[in-house]
């Protein structure tokens, strides 16, 4: 851990980053040795928090503990997860566990650790604009900080080289279940908020989980498990055509490297819009182990004689919705394969419709007159994670980044927690212009375009040339 250099008030930063998640943690905890950087990072809530309403006793994150936020790119940091046990005397413990994928809250735990003790954080902290002033050659990053009830107490105003954006993603909500969440009454939630409100939504009658990813899949076993043999009334449905496994072969994991990052942002743009539907198996079907585990509860309620009164359809998708006598919803669905339709009465409604990366234009609107877009108005991004902008700025050598808003360019690894510490490596790199991050140059056996990569040998890797042994010796 290194103490911040003092900063005049009104002196430049070098980096500011917006939102403080995994994926901006990753970078502070990165750019914390490099002191020659000046940094800030901004986050709107008052504390570090990962998903809360989904740490459900047990659940594991889907990627092994190497990627935490620093290790695949320093694993001597002190940052590390390894030493975030050492820390609590819980290392041992750890080995004897056995465990390469630890659980969730585990993980919000170990994250909350660095937030808590890295330096140049800002918690309750709004950012309100990002300019670009032509007089200074820096931008503007305007601010309010927050109240502990979230009023405004000040506004602020920092100067930067460059910005990071870390803004996350934001709960998906269909169309036409919007109303029904917005309207008190009858629980209708989102996954996001499930922790939150599940006392509540264990005394309906009748519960309904929308979504078969990972978290409908969680989320329906631990409702499962809270539920009385023979009367668990609950019912699992989603657009899926199978309650499918994800991929998870290890060729297949692959498509979560660098090697595959590069070539799929050196693809063409209707290509990339192809192949990034057509792989969502690779990261939106469920844990194996999870397909199993409700499988099991399942079996388990039949032992003695009946079927549990729980149903289970995929290949369904909700065409509309509305309350009936204002204490229950009704749910219009069609079934995609039998072109059937019918109606389902329900007393509460858990939405595990997953996320999408929030818009960047409210906080980028001060440079959309320079910002370059693709045919589908969506922000450019070249291969160092950088806003492709009007020369005006990029000639002065200072970028905007983005971290988690990129899955047009650069693919389905894009939220995925094992390429955090490269991605971050790699935007101080290019911050820095030298290399205090060395990374490989090849991450995989699949060569995913015809031409295979030539991995490059740093000098003090090279092998030695060996002398040949005398004849007799």
């Amino acid at each position: 851990m290194t103490n911040p250099p003092p900063h005049e008030p009104d002196a430049p930063r070098d980096l500011v980053g917006i939102g403080i998640g995994p994926f901006n943690l990753s970078l502070a905890a990165l750019a914390d040795p490099l002191t020659a950087l000046d940094t800030a990072f901004y986050e709107q809530r008052p504390t570090f928090a990962w998903h809360p309403g989904l740490l459900i006793d047990g659940t594991t994150i889907q990627v092994p503990f190497l990627a935490d936020l620093v290790t695949l790119a320093d694993p001597a940091s002190p940052w590390t997860f390894l030493n975030y046990l050492k820390t609590r005397e819980r290392l041992f413990p750890f080995y004897i566990a056995e465990r390469f994928h630890i659980q969730r809250a585990e993980y919000d735990a170990y994250c909350r650790w660095v937030a808590d003790n890295l330096p140049g954080l800002h918690f309750g902290h709004q950012v309100d604009a990002v300019r670009w002033n032509p007089e200074r050659d820096l931008f503007e990053v305007d601010h309010t900080r927050l109240a502990p009830d979230g009023e405004a107490e000040a506004l602020g105003r920092t100067y930067t080289r460059n910005v990071v954006l870390g803004i996350g993603t934001e709960p998906h909500i269909p169309d036409p279940l919007k109303p029904l969440v917005e309207a008190p009454g009858v629980p209708v939630i989102h996954a996001t908020d499930y922790l939150r409100h599940r006392d509540t939504i264990l005394t309906a009658d009748h519960i309904t989980v929308v979504g078969t990813g990972q978290s409908g899949a969680e989320i329906f076993l631990d409702l499962l498990r809270h539920r009385p043999a023979g009367r668990e009334k609950l019912h699992w449905l989603g657009r899926t055509q199978a309650f499918a496994p994800m991929e998870y072969s290890k060729l297949g994991l692959e498509h979560f490297t660098p090697d595959h990052t590069r070539y799929f942002h050196a693809l063409a743009e209707p290509v990339r819009d192809r192949l990034v539907t057509s792989q969502w198996q690779l990261h939106k079907g469920i844990d194996a182990h999870t397909i199993a585990a409700i499988h099991d509860e399942l079996y388990r309620r039949t032992l003695h004689g009946g079927w549990p009164t729980a149903t289970l359809t995929p290949g369904v998708h909700v065409r509309t919705a509305g309350r009936v006598a204002t204490t229950k919803v009704e749910l219009h669905l069609e079934h995609t394969q039998q072109n059937t339709r019918s109606r389902l009465t329900t007393d509460a409604v858990v939405l595990a419709t997953g996320y999408r990366e929030r818009p960047l234009d409210r906080i980028l609107a001060g440079l959309d007159p320079y910002l370059r877009r693709d045919n589908n108005e969506r922000p450019r991004v070249d291969e160092h994670f950088r806003l492709e902008l009007d020369p005006a700025i990029t000639a002065s050598g200072h970028h905007v980044y983005v971290q988690n808003a990129e899955t047009h360019t650069h693919g389905i690894g894009t939220p995925d927690l094992g390429l955090a510490a490269w991605r971050s490596a790699t935007i101080l790199n290019t911050i820095t212009g030298k290399e205090p991050y060395p990374l490989p140059t090849r991450t995989a056996f699949t060569t995913f375009g015809l031409e295979p990569p030539q991995p490059q040998i740093p000098p003090t890797r090279r092998p030695k040339t060996l002398t040949p042994l005398a004849d007799g010796i």
